[in-house]
This record gives structure tokens, sequence and C-alpha cells, in this order.
């Protein structure tokens, strides 16, 4: 069957009508499309084929040399369980009426891009809270019975603590043309993030301290951030510029202060 096929096949090449469903992983030189230094189309099926996957990923992924008590230490410039979490969302949920396109994952300098063919199910905004939904039932079934995905709806909140524990500026989620867009960020410092960067970093860590049962405040957006305490005003400014794009709201609007207010996002 189809779902035979693109879940353990060896060579997706035999299948007329899913050959072009194969992953595609690009390596570019620099942060543009202009100079590709290395490109790969998977062919065996999503699930024989994933550990392989997510290990050549990280192999091509570019490493920051970071010392340590005097020892160099190779890092990762991207978390492997946000990459692992964003690659099987990528799989599981792309439109398979969709022809002429497949899963790519794109490897820039600065950034990852991971798109899939198809609009997602849910507004991009509520991928953080929103009960888990598949387009394709069967296979996100076998594919968590392959301990692949666990169709908890949690991957996003994995992806957000991840980006959050290494100080990554925060993913951004974008429909392009009928495509789902997932973006992951190298480091970058608060001064060469803009307006936008930080509205997204402030929105989403709301987000995940909602799903914890927390309230976000101006500290916790502060070590969000790597903000120092004395420049708490930093951190306000980010916090009203949220409130005002209506992406965040006061956990209590009768309060006054502005240092020690908690806020949750919109949809709490």
């Amino acid at each position: 069957t189809n779902l035979g096929a693109i879940l353990w096949a060896r060579t997706l090449d035999k299948f007329d009508s899913l050959s072009r469903k194969a992953i595609r992983v690009i390596l570019y030189e620099g942060s543009n499309r202009v100079i590709t230094k290395r490109e790969k189309l998977g062919q065996r099926g999503y699930a024989n084929g994933f550990q392989g996957l997510i290990g050549y990923i990280n192999d091509q992924i570019p490493h920051n040399e970071v010392i340590q008590q005097a020892l160099r230490k190779d890092v990762k410039m991207f978390p492997e369980l946000a990459i692992r979490e964003l690659v099987a969302n990528t799989l599981i949920h792309q439109d398979f009426s969709r022809t002429g396109t497949g899963p790519m994952i794109e490897i820039f300098a600065d950034r990852v891009e991971i798109t899939n063919p198809g609009k997602p199910l849910i507004d991009p905004l509520r991928f953080v809270d929103a009960p888990p939904q598949s387009r394709n039932e069967k296979l996100a079934k076998v594919m968590r019975r392959a301990n692949i995905c666990e169709e908890r709806g949690s991957g996003i909140d994995k992806v957000l603590y991840e980006v959050e524990y290494y100080q990554l500026p925060a993913p951004e989620f974008r429909v392009v043309e009928s495509h789902t867009k997932a973006i992951l960020y190298a480091h970058r410092e608060l001064s060469e993030m803009d307006r936008k960067n930080k509205i997204q970093a402030c929105y989403l860590h709301a987000c995940l301290c909602a799903v914890q049962n927390r309230q976000m405040s101006n500290a916790s957006l502060r070590r969000r951030l790597g903000i120092a305490d004395e420049n708490y005003s930093s951190a306000s400014k980010i916090i009203s510029d949220t409130v005002n794009e209506g992406l965040i709201k006061p956990y209590d609007p009768g309060s006054k202060s502005r240092k020690h207010a908690k806020y949750l996002p919109f949809w709490a």
C-alpha cells in the first residue's frame, strides 16, 4: 500500500505516486540560495530512514567552537531535539494531495528552514496550545508506534523549550503559498534582533509559560532574552509592544506595576 511504501520503502523511486514525497536536504553557502554546497534526496521510507535523516541533518549543521575550562568543544548551532520534532511534524502533517512537491530541509549559515506541502489545519499562533490534529491519521499512528512522534501535540512545546534553553531567537512559523514553513534561527544578541523578532520571542515565551501553568513576567522574559536585571525597562518595552500587537494580555488588568506584572497569551 502507499502507507507501507511511504513508511518502509528501501527505494521510494520505485513507487511513481510517492517518489516526489522523498525528503530533500539542501545545504547552502552563506545565508541565501545563490550557492548550493550539497543536495541529497532521501530514498528510504519515513520510518526506516528517520534516524539516518536526523543524523545526516545534524552532520550538515554548522558548529560553534566554545572554550570551557581551557578545553575546546564543538557545539551544534541548533539543538538536535528541536530539529527532530520539526522534521517529524513536517513528515506527518504534509498534504499528500498536493502533487509535484514534497518535504524539504534547507540549511543556511544562520538558520534552518523546514517546509512541507499544505497549509496547517490550525492557526500557527496556536501551535503551542491547540489539541493534536493530524491530517494523516494512519501515518501518524504508525510513526507513533515506531517512536518517531507522540501524537500528543507536545512537539512544538519541546521545540520552544530547547530554543529557550539554548537562548536562541524565537522560531518562526509561516504559511507560504500553500506550504507550511518552520524556521530555526542561529544565536543572535538582543541588539541584533528587530522588533518583530522580539515580539515573537515574547509571545512564544508567554505561550510556553501558559502551558506549564505559569504566567510570564518581566523577570522571566529577562532570563529568556538574557537581559540584565537593571535593564528591566528594555523587557518592559518588548512586553508593551507585544501587548499592543494583541498577542499577550495582563494576567491582572487592575495591577499598576509594570515591573512585577504577569501576562498571558491572548488565547488563555
